[in-house]
Formats: structure tokens, C-alpha cells, sequence
């Protein structure tokens, strides 16, 4: 595999370039009375799915590890809601890459319930 590649299944390297590409995007988007708190609500939901990844690198024990990727989980749930909020009222020139960064938001949003379900099946012992 080469190294492009494996930055697609490393998470630390894909949750934060899915942040770096929010950010790209919201500083393109017009910002009026609905788009601008969608966008700032995007912006910090988004973000914090890398930054909670981080956290629960560092975790001190695997409940701390469990409960901050959950906390990933949530906020890459609460960002597809943001994106899909921002999808319905942008131009049709804007509505592609809030498309595909909802598909990669999904994405994310199913490797953190599959660890998260996997943590849950080893503490129950299966």
C-alpha cells in the first residue's frame, strides 16, 4: 500500500483534513442571517471531531478512550445535521462539496460506531 493510501484509513490524518476541508469551504460560502450560524455551528462541529480523535489517543485509561470516541461519533452525527442544514439553503454551485463532505462525515460517522461497538462487545467478553 502506499503511503496516500494509508492516509485514507489513518483517522487522525483523515479527521483533520475533513476539518481542514469544512474550513476551506465555510470561508467560501456567502454568509447571510441563516447561512452564518449554520456555518459557525459546521465549523465547530467539525472540528472537534480531529480534536476529540486526539483526545482519545491520549486517553488515560479505555474508558477515557471509549467515551471520547462516542464523543466523535456525536459530533461527526451533529455535523452531517449542519452540513444537510447548509445543503438546503447554499447555490447549486456550493451544494457538491457539501455533498461529499457529508458522505465522508457518514463515513466517519460509521468507524467510530464500529469501534465503539467493538469496545462495547470486548468489555461484554464476546
Amino acid at each position: 500500500m502506499n503511503q496516500a493510501s494509508n492516509k485514507k484509513y489513518d483517522p487522525e490524518e483523515r479527521t483533520a483534513r475533513f476539518g481542514e476541508n469544512v474550513l476551506l469551504l465555510c470561508k467560501t460560502l456567502q454568509q447571510d442571517a441563516i447561512t452564518k450560524p449554520l456555518i459557525s455551528q459546521l465549523v465547530r462541529s467539525a472540528t472537534s471531531i480531529g480534536a476529540n480523535y486526539m483526545e482519545a489517543n491520549g486517553a488515560s485509561s479505555k474508558k477515557d478512550f471509549r467515551n471520547k470516541i462516542f464523543i466523535c461519533k456525536k459530533e461527526a452525527q451533529e455535523t452531517k445535521h449542519w452540513l444537510r442544514m447548509l445543503i438546503s439553503c447554499t447555490s447549486n454551485n456550493s451544494r457538491g462539496e457539501l455533498e461529499n463532505l457529508w458522505k465522508e462525515c457518514q463515513e466517519l460517522t460509521l468507524i467510530f460506531q464500529k469501534i465503539t461497538s467493538s469496545l462495547r462487545e470486548s468489555a461484554l467478553g464476546h
